[in-house]
């Protein structure tokens, strides 16, 4: 129960993150969003074996870590909260490709698992980035954004629904499970059949909260548009923003930075 409240609370400080007055929140949403894209679309385009010419895209997420005020420490226990599904998907990499790719210290490593570190590396940089624009832009922001720059209506609405009834999907099942909690004095499910009513008394709950949600939402005037209190145009400090960061990233991508600063630091020290 405890669990449940304290993720409930967390995807609340998303939003309470995003209400800060730093240099990053004051930005257009779609100038974050667009340089953020740029970012995961250079990411994924490396290949598999890329390890080192990563990781200076971790630049850019610190340094919006840094001056949007958003703590690391949170951003890493969501890491660590969907890092499963990364492991399981490069896992059996090192089973699948036992080729000998390099030798550090005397000690042999196959390309499966150059490739699953790859595959970690790039899903904490993706994912990272990700929780961090949400952290430092707001989601119904980033609707709004998806919005202006062409997205389907359809989908936009749909994002920002999935967003408001995860909440409400997270309240009903702390009820459900605080009442079970109580009724069973704190004690532990007699069985599977006890989580099957649980998930049917959840759905059903969360129907009908969700059908009340809409009632008052249309008799608040809401028509599908995507409403944020603060307003946003695209200046010349978004401009900056997205041709600066962009031009990193394509460099990056082509030049292998740790490799490069590697060989001056050879030379230099011969």
């Amino acid at each position: 129960m405890a669990t449940i409240d304290r993720h409930f609370f967390d995807i609340g400080y998303m939003d309470t993150l995003s209400s800060q007055h730093t240099a990053v929140h004051q930005l257009d949403p779609r100038a974050k969003l667009l340089t953020t894209l740029v970012f995961v679309v250079t990411v994924v385009s490396f290949g598999k074996y890329e390890i080192s010419a990563l990781l200076p895209f971790f630049i850019y997420p610190m340094v919006l870590c840094v001056v949007g005020n958003v703590p690391p420490a949170f951003l890493l226990k969501k890491l660590v909260l969907v890092s499963p599904f990364a492991i399981m998907l490069g896992i059996f990499n090192p089973l699948l490709d036992s080729d000998i790719l390099i030798r550090l210290a005397g000690v042999e490593v196959s390309g499966g698992w150059v490739s699953f570190a790859s595959i970690l590396i790039r899903f904490v940089l993706t994912v990272g980035v990700a929780l961090t624009l949400i952290a430092v832009t707001g989601f119904n922001a980033v609707c709004m954004a998806l919005e202006k720059l062409g997205t389907p209506k359809v989908f936009v609405v749909q994002l920002l629904f999935l967003h408001r009834y995860m909440f409400v999907l997270v309240d009903e099942a702390a009820r459900i499970f605080r009442a079970r909690a109580l009724r069973s004095f704190g004690g532990q499910a007699s069985g599977i059949k006890s989580y099957g009513s649980i998930v049917g008394q959840l759905l059903l709950r969360t129907i009908d909260r969700a059908q009340r949600i809409y009632l008052a939402m249309s008799c608040r005037g809401f028509e599908g548009h995507v409403h944020v209190m603060r307003s946003h145009r695209i200046g010349y400090r978004e401009i900056g923003f997205i041709v600066g960061w962009s031009l990193f990233f394509i460099l990056m991508r082509f030049y292998n930075l740790p490799v490069l600063m590697g060989k001056i630091l050879t030379e230099l020290f011969r």
